[in-house]
C-alpha cells in the first residue's frame, strides 16, 4: 500500500500525492523537452536539407529515444506497483525513480507484478513511436532505433534479475548483483540491438 502522511500546521503540506504530482510534472517537462529539441532540429532538416541540420537531428533523436521510453517505462513500474497494492514511498528529492521500493513488507508476485510493468511500459512507448514516427529520415530513424535500444538496455539489467529471484526468491539480493560490468553489458547490448533497429527500419 502506498505511504500516508498528515501535514502538521508548522510545516509546508508535504503529502505523497503531491511529490508524485512534482516527479509527474518534472518528467513531463523532461519529455517535452527532448521531443521539442528533436522536432525543432527535424523541421530545421525538411525544410533546408542542411547536412548539419541532419547531424542535430540524429543527436536530439538520440536524447529523445532515449528519454521518453525510459520516463515511460519508469512510470510503469509505478503503476505496476499500485496495482498489486505494494508498499511504497514517494521520494522528496526529484529523479529519475518515482518511488522506493519496501523490500521487507512487499511480496514476490508484487516484485513481479511492478517489474513486468516497466516492460509493458517500454513496449507501450516503443509501439507508439513506431506507429505516430515513420522512419524516412536519418534522425527520426535513430529515434524509434534508440527507443528500442532502451528496451535492450532495461531487459539486460532487469531481465536476468527476474529470472534469479523465481529460483531464490530474493529479489534484493539478486538487485544487488547489478554491478558495474552488468551495466556495461547492458549499453553494449544497447548498442547492438540500436545499429540493427536502425538498419532494419531505414
Amino acid at each position: 500500500m502506498a505511504e500516508t502522511e498528515i501535514p502538521t500546521e508548522m510545516s509546508a503540506p508535504d503529502t505523497p500525492a503531491l511529490r508524485l504530482a512534482r516527479h509527474l510534472g518534472y518528467h513531463g517537462l523532461l519529455a517535452l523537452g527532448a521531443l521539442a529539441l528533436f522536432a525543432a532540429a527535424d523541421s530545421w532538416f525538411v525544410l533546408t536539407g542542411l547536412g548539419m541540420a541532419q547531424a542535430l537531428c540524429v543527436v536530439t533523436g538520440i536524447l529523445a529515444g532515449a528519454t521518453i521510453p525510459t520516463l515511460v517505462h519508469e512510470w510503469f513500474h509505478y503503476l505496476g506497483a499500485r496495482v498489486s497494492g505494494a508498499d511504497y514511498t514517494i521520494p522528496r528529492k526529484l529523479g529519475l525513480f518515482v518511488y522506493d521500493w519496501n523490500f521487507q513488507t512487499n511480496t514476490l508476485k508484487q516484485f513481479f507484478v511492478m517489474s513486468i510493468g516497466g516492460t509493458v511500459g517500454s513496449l507501450l512507448a516503443i509501439g507508439l513511436l513506431l506507429l505516430n514516427l515513420p522512419a524516412d529520415s536519418a534522425g527520426r530513424a535513430v529515434l524509434l532505433a534508440t527507443a528500442i535500444a532502451s528496451m535492450g538496455f532495461a531487459g539486460t539489467i532487469e531481465w536476468p534479475v527476474l529470472l534469479r529471484t523465481r529460483q531464490s526468491g530474493e529479489p534484493l539480493t539478486e538487485l544487488a548483483k547489478t554491478d558495474l560490468g552488468v551495466i556495461r553489458r547492458a549499453f553494449v547490448v544497447a548498442g547492438v540491438v540500436g545499429l540493427v533497429s536502425y538498419s532494419l527500419i531505414y
